[in-house]
């Protein structure tokens, strides 16, 4: 359940003062057209990881032209004035590379790893994508197929495919969070080509991008070829739209049931909580992990194993550049009513809003978090990938190097003070998410 939810979308105890002796060194600065560089050098194998994250998503659309950035993450593979159509991802595989992107409430991302030799072919289709990019009717028509069937393969066919939507679409009722990136059909199938033009000129201009090249780089040569591909490319002229709605705070619990084509009932608790990079956010953050990460957390522990209730439960927060959700969720065991298993949850969330963590929870939930920042960053494209997000979200790349003593900070009273003011049955939505069969 949980790899269906984020695709829609061993502890060990390490020393958190060797974890943070591990200094990721960087060079970042601007070129006069806006683009911010980032660079980081690692010569421990000859791989170079490249990425341009474009600060636009889901959130940025019109309400009536939701799934284009989705659709541009597709668009921008078609090729440029440069690069044949279909030949992009061919280029970089047939050099040994890998590419992909993806595609979220708040950005855009695309990223390839290539030997090290073929750093500045990676730079210079990089800068095609954002220079002149082929987008005509030819690739629009393709491409609406291709967002089509993803749609239905990945959304309406897969079991549990639409939860997501149906928590977000219900659990906002002002911020454009309230759609997902995927979009509709309907739009898509509805704009036109200027439309699609004025997106990519407003949204994939360099002072809308954020470019990280890490590996097996050299620092002065990457610069040249930076300045050589990218230093040419025009600052975008249009203002870029950035959402200003703000969701008002929900005052009543909200009860919703969507019936799909599954076996077992799903329950789903959807919290609003603040936006990532806060101090409650990280707390708010381990408390998931408390619930649900490993065999011994809460929501297996005693929703799964001991109550039966459950084949499978589990919570997690979406970090999001506004105010999210927290979210826990239960598939229900055979012959297991929905209000059982949502009484069964609901009894882990008052246990610990009523009698917080233990010391030892709390230690296994450091560990387990100090594991995950050092397993990311030993790979150069989980470094290149957070040194983006740090900038672009927070504002500082360094918090590669300073984020996990927030973590570190953070105490059991910490822990239950975020249960109690955001775990309020006011303050949350709850999803039925039922089998066909079920209906009377």
């Amino acid at each position: 359940m949980r790899k269906i939810l984020f695709s829609l979308l061993t502890l060990t105890a390490i020393n958190s003062v060797n974890a943070q002796s591990v200094n990721i060194k960087f060079t970042e600065y601007d070129l006069p057209n806006g683009l911010h560089v980032i660079l980081h050098e690692d010569h421990t194998i000859p791989t170079v990881a490249i990425s341009v994250l474009y600060h636009v998503g889901s959130k940025n659309e019109d309400p009536t032209r939701t799934g284009f950035a989705h659709f541009f993450e597709h668009l921008l593979f078609e090729g440029s004035e440069n690069i044949g159509r279909g030949e992009y991802m061919k280029l970089i595989q047939n050099n040994g590379g890998v590419i992909n992107a993806n595609t979220s409430f708040d950005r855009t991302f695309y990223f390839e790893t290539l030997p090290s030799n073929k750093l500045e072919q990676g730079l210079w289709m990089e800068s095609e994508r954002m220079l002149h990019a082929k987008i005509d009717d030819i690739g629009l028509e393709t491409q609406r197929k291709v967002v089509k069937e993803e749609k239905k393969q990945r959304y309406e066919n897969t079991p549990y495919g639409r939860l997501l939507e149906q928590v977000f679409k219900n659990a906002y009722t002002t911020h454009p969070y309230k759609w997902m990136p995927i979009g509709e059909a309907q739009y898509i199938d509805q704009a036109s080509l200027s439309e699609f033009i004025d997106f990519y000129k407003t949204f994939y201009v360099p002072n809308n991008a954020t470019l990280s090249v890490g590996g097996d780089i050299n620092i002065e040569q990457a610069k040249a070829w930076i300045e050589k591909y990218f230093g040419t490319i025009a600052k975008g002229t249009k203002a870029i739209p950035r959402p200003t709605e703000m969701e008002p705070a929900q005052t009543a619990e909200k009860r919703v049931t969507f019936y799909d084509k599954v076996q077992l009932p799903a329950v789903v608790f959807a919290y609003h909580t603040p936006k990532q990079g806060t101090q409650e956010a990280y707390a708010l953050e381990m408390v998931a992990k408390i619930l649900s990460e490993g065999k011994s957390s809460r929501l297996q522990k005693q929703v799964v194993d001991v109550k039966q209730k459950a084949i499978q439960a589990g919570a997690f927060s979406l970090p999001s550049e506004d105010p999210g959700l927290s979210m826990m969720f239960g598939i229900g065991n055979m012959g297991v009513k929905a209000e059982d298993l949502e009484a069964a949850m609901n009894e882990e969330v008052e246990n610990i809003v009523k009698n917080g963590v233990s010391a030892e929870e709390l230690s296994k939930c450091k560990n387990q978090v100090e594991n995950e920042f050092i397993s990311q960053n030993q790979r150069v494209l989980g470094i290149v990938e957070n040194l983006a997000n740090y900038h672009v979200y927070l504002g500082d790349a360094n918090l590669i190097n300073k984020e996990l003593d927030r973590y570190m900070k953070v105490t059991a009273a910490d822990l239950q003070a975020v249960a109690k003011k955001y775990f309020t049955k006011e303050n949350r939505t709850v999803l039925y998410y039922l089998p066909d069969s079920s209906k009377n």
